[in-house]
């Protein structure tokens, strides 16, 4: 455990370092240090000339030494936490493929393939539909939208006007179940497997897999060897996974930094009601879903099983990346709660990219209280649609830059709700992105959990019993 108070340190250190900064720095400290134009200098570009009042540009300053290093650190902080997020990437896609290829040959009967992904699929929308509706109750209770003030509305209107009509127009990004379906087969497996393309990188891996278990009798002694190849492969991205995570205190800190130095807590203040809705709506879904869950049909202790998941969930919290955090949450589930790697390495790549729990909280209190701010009541009827719409918008939205945005708008558009409203939640948008990938981690890792009890125990791999307590700690960070 000494591995997660560190990324907690660090996590809480990024905080109080980035509010710091949003407190006391400002454009006349640059200005002191010789620096006209802030934004242009730490993008390492040409700053401005300034004109006088005479109409002539004036004599640029020349910024002071510290200046430049502060900019260097800067970069150097960027550097340190893409890097870390871009590790995580990168082992990500290989060790879902080499897992699920492993997993389904170790299977023998393709008939427990889809007994797994059946139970799987039908945890993921039980749990979304009880998320988006929790997300829907509270906003109706709680009324946020109308405890916004007016100048405080007519601001974040004003701010946000630029970035909505961007987000607007990738709306036609936005897929319909038929071509999401038809999207998840992989025209070449490769490209998938370039492009990150999690859906066809598991179809793919299933295939492969299926394929090894259904070789002639004569071939399966090969077929056995190919499927320990790549059971060998999974377990040194794992190695790898362990050896990434060594630097998670520092890159959490590096990430967080300058998020909370941009934002700053004003904005907050002023969206404090609905910040405050949709974290309840989160902590919800966690009390009163996840652990019932994960109690009853997990057979594990709630408490230990979030324990247990902590350094996913900080990872999740720190890059706001569900696919970014996938290879934590499988090592997590593998070496600390000893689920099945054949179950973790395919529950668990079709959790980070079909299971949203927290972006449908997210969104079902989004749509109410941008419609509740621009005095828009919405029905009974359009709120039942809202929740089916939600459910299934959410598993498209991982394959779209700022996605969860964009699903928003598509979803303001189909109640009569104007897109426009979106603008009053962009300030705080990072920040609730954070909190909602945990619970969408969690959700993985209870839905992985559930699905590795439910195996009948002569399907059990007894190789991936659980670890003992101090053997876990020591290899897991």
């Amino acid at each position: 455990m000494k591995g997660v108070w560190r990324i907690v340190i660090g996590l809480i250190a990024g905080i109080l370092v980035g509010a710091l900064i949003n407190a006391l720095w400002t454009d006349q400290t640059w200005l002191r240090l010789g620096v006209t134009d802030a934004a242009a200098f730490k993008a390492g570009k040409p700053v401005p000339a300034v004109i006088g009042p005479d109409g002539a540009p004036v004599e640029p300053i020349e910024p002071t030494t510290l200046a430049h290093a502060l900019r260097f650190a800067i970069d150097a902080n960027w550097l340190m936490g893409q890097g870390f997020i871009r590790a995580l990437r990168f082992l990500a896609v290989p060790i879902v493929f080499f897992s699920i290829v492993a997993g389904v040959a170790s299977l023998g009967d393709p008939r427990k393939l889809g007994r797994l992904g059946g139970r799987a699929v039908a945890i993921y929308i039980c749990t979304s539909l009880c998320a988006v509706t929790i997300g829907l109750i509270i906003s109706r209770l709680v009324r946020p939208g109308k405890i916004i003030p007016e100048h405080v509305r007519a601001n974040l209107m004003a701010e946000g006007g630029d970035q909505v009509q961007l987000l607007g127009g990738r709306t036609d990004q936005v897929k319909g179940l038929g071509r999401q379906i038809l999207d998840m087969i992989p025209v070449n497996p490769f490209d998938a497997l370039a492009r990150a393309d999690m859906l066809q990188v598991i179809v793919f891996g299933l295939a492969l897999g299926l394929g090894l278990t259904l070789l002639p009798k004569d071939r399966q002694s090969a077929g056995q060897s190919i499927a320990r190849g790549f059971d060998t492969l999974a377990e040194v991205m794992g190695i790898l996974v362990r050896a990434v995570m060594f630097v998670a205190p520092l890159a959490v800190f590096c990430l967080l930094t300058p998020i909370v130095a941009e934002m700053g807590l004003g904005t907050l203040r002023a969206l404090g009601a609905y910040c405050l809705c949709v974290i309840a709506g989160l902590i919800t879904v966690i009390g009163a879903v996840y652990f019932p869950l994960v109690f009853t049909l997990g057979r594990t202790n709630p408490w230990r099983f979030v324990k247990e998941m902590m350094p996913a969930n900080l990872v999740a919290f720190s890059s706001s990346s569900s696919n970014a955090t996938l290879a934590v949450t499988m090592r997590c589930l593998i070496d600390r709660l000893g689920v099945s790697k054949r179950v973790a390495g395919f529950v668990c790549p079709l959790g980070a990219t079909i299971n949203m729990d927290g972006t449908a909280v997210y969104l079902g209190i989004a749509v109410a209280f941008i419609a509740q701010a621009l005095g828009v009541d919405l029905t009974i009827g359009q709120q039942l649609t809202l929740v089916v719409t939600v459910v299934l918008a959410s598993i498209g939205s991982p394959g779209i830059p700022g996605g969860s945005l964009v699903i928003l708008i598509v979803l303001l558009q189909g109640v009569g709700v104007p897109a426009e409203g979106i603008a009053l939640i962009l300030g705080v948008d990072r920040i609730l992105d954070m909190a909602r990938t945990v619970v969408n981690v969690l959700g993985d890792g209870v839905t992985t959990v559930i699905v590795n009890r439910l195996e009948p125990p002569d399907s059990a791999d007894p190789a991936d019993s659980a670890p003992p307590a101090a053997s876990t700690e020591a290899r897991t960070p």
